[in-house]
């Protein structure tokens, strides 16, 4: 199959890259790299013995996004590209909507125009808000920062799209925490400057770039007091990802799906984690409840199961392993390649 990605050379990106080249499919990626490098896609290459078609466009430059879907002409469109930092949100929302709401509607323009209309759309737990877990698609939404509400105005926008023609098939997947690395420690999550995710926190802590990691509260009501999410392989987010492509045609119009595993991982289990993994001590130190913030969330990924056939498969040890790997042979991430 002939498949388009948008933000490929990201962290996710390029790990669904590598499972779309392993298993045949033809694949063109665009991406501004605004927050990724180019390195990522090369080492994709080397992974797969496969040739990434890469074009280096921003989705807000319509007639150059106009000439990759003529050249490309893709049967399907996974779409990771977009800002993602929360805090950075807050500060510029209207960068936010510009670039990730306005680059959304280029998008669908230039695929409807070329006849393109199966779309899997990188969401995001974020728009459930403060809702209660085990989180189900069906819960009530409330995206409480700019990043989230992007993804929930995109969703919404799927959802009209997909009412005005039916030939739309859209899978919006809602993703939760993704964390760890490929198995071989050639690819990654290679933040730009101080992490905002807890896994590269504590990796550059456990390998000496950072000093110590602030948690978040100590005395919520969980075991041990502090935050649990639900943290996902990104194998397995990737392979999620390929499971929707593939399923896209049995979807009634646009549909909402959880990738998750179902399960809680604390902040101080996953620190433990990365301490097993990497037999190193990650110091940390007690810090004050960061505002928006919830005790706990988790997806109810049952409906990926029903309707995808995907479940996670890769547990905690897996992530911190695997995630380790890729830290400790690329200390500096992309930026010290060659």
């Amino acid at each position: 199959m002939r498949i388009l990605v948008t933000g490929g050379a990201g962290y996710i990106g390029s790990h669904t890259c590598v499972e779309l080249l392993a298993r045949g499919d033809a694949v063109t990626v665009i991406d501004n790299l605004s927050n990724s490098r180019e390195e990522s896609l090369r080492r994709v290459e080397g992974l797969t013995g496969r040739e990434v078609d890469f074009h280096r466009v921003d989705l807000l430059d319509r007639p150059g996004l106009d000439r990759v879907m003529a050249i490309a002409q893709p049967e399907s469109v996974i779409h990771f590209a977009g800002l993602k930092a929360v805090g950075e949100s807050v500060r510029e929302p209207l960068r936010y909507h510009q670039n990730n709401v306005a680059g959304t509607l280029h998008l669908v323009e230039a695929m409807a125009a070329i006849g393109c209309r199966r779309l899997v759309f990188s969401s995001s737990a974020t728009v459930y808000g403060h809702g209660a877990p085990p989180l189900r698609e069906a819960a009530p939404l409330g995206a409480t920062n700019p990043y989230g509400k992007t993804k929930w105005i995109i969703e919404e926008i799927c959802r009209d799209l997909a009412a005005s023609d039916p030939a739309w098939r859209i899978a919006l997947l809602r993703y939760f925490n993704p964390v760890g690395a490929h198995p071989s420690g050639q690819i990654g999550e290679d933040p730009q400057g101080l992490p905002n995710n807890l896994m590269p926190y504590v990796l550059q802590v456990a390998v000496g770039r950072l000093p110590h990691l602030n948690v978040f509260g100590t005395d919520w009501p969980t075991p041990d007091g502090t935050g649990i999410r639900d943290y996902l392989h990104v194998v397995d987010l990737a392979r999620g990802h390929l499971a929707a492509v593939d399923h896209l045609d049995r979807l009634a119009g646009c549909v909402a799906i959880n990738l998750g595993t179902g399960r809680g991982t604390s902040v101080l289990e996953l620190v433990s984690g990365v301490e097993r993994a990497s037999g190193k001590r990650v110091p940390w130190q007690p810090s004050s409840r960061r505002s928006g913030d919830v005790a706990v969330s988790f997806a109810d990924p049952t409906l990926a199961k029903e309707l995808l056939g995907w479940t996670a498969e890769l547990g905690l040890d897996a992530m911190c392993s695997d995630a380790w790997r890729w830290q400790v042979g690329n200390p500096r991430g992309f930026a010290a390649a060659p």
